[in-house]
């Protein structure tokens, strides 16, 4: 079996990698969601094209941070209390990459029929993308600032048995 040598954050590199991608992917959402929304209403359509490759890049990112979200959540060890709150930012996760791709391919659809147009169902839908990932951040923080999944004390505590 391969052994990873894990160092004070129970990671097997210097920091973990899943929130530095994960802030990417919220900033492309969001940044591709205001242009949207800054597009539609001052009718300034190049910003319909930002928009789009934001969220295309968004899409693909989104991959990458649960890839690694998976494998540091695997080496996390969580306590009891942090069970849950982990396994609800697992799923949504996984519906936001799923939701990303879907409005994605929407967004690819509209571009094609007329890039300087996009609907308001669509817009509205992107509203409700926008607070999924309001609502993963703060789970994400929960997990760092309530559970301190990776923080060198309470790794220290869960390997000492104390947390369980």
């Amino acid at each position: 079996m391969l052994s990873l040598r894990l160092n004070h954050a129970g990671l097997p590199y210097p920091d973990p990698i899943h929130p530095i991608i994960v802030h990417f992917v919220i900033a492309m959402v969001f940044f591709s969601y205001f242009c949207d929304i800054f597009g539609y209403f001052t009718r300034k359509y190049h910003l319909f094209e930002v928009s789009f490759w934001n969220l295309t890049i968004a899409a693909i990112s989104i991959f990458l941070a649960i890839i690694f979200g998976q494998f540091e959540a695997g080496l996390s060890q969580p306590y009891e209390a942090a069970k849950s709150t982990l396994n609800l930012h697992t799923i949504t996760g996984w519906l936001l990459a799923t939701l990303i791709v879907t409005i994605t391919a929407w967004r690819f659809v509209m571009r094609r029929q007329n890039p300087l147009r996009i609907s308001p169902v669509y817009l509205g839908v992107a509203t409700l993308l926008s607070c999924l990932v309001f609502f993963q951040m703060v789970l994400g923080s929960q997990l760092v600032w309530v559970y301190g999944l990776h923080v060198e004390p309470v790794v220290e505590a869960t390997r000492q048995g104390i947390l369980k």
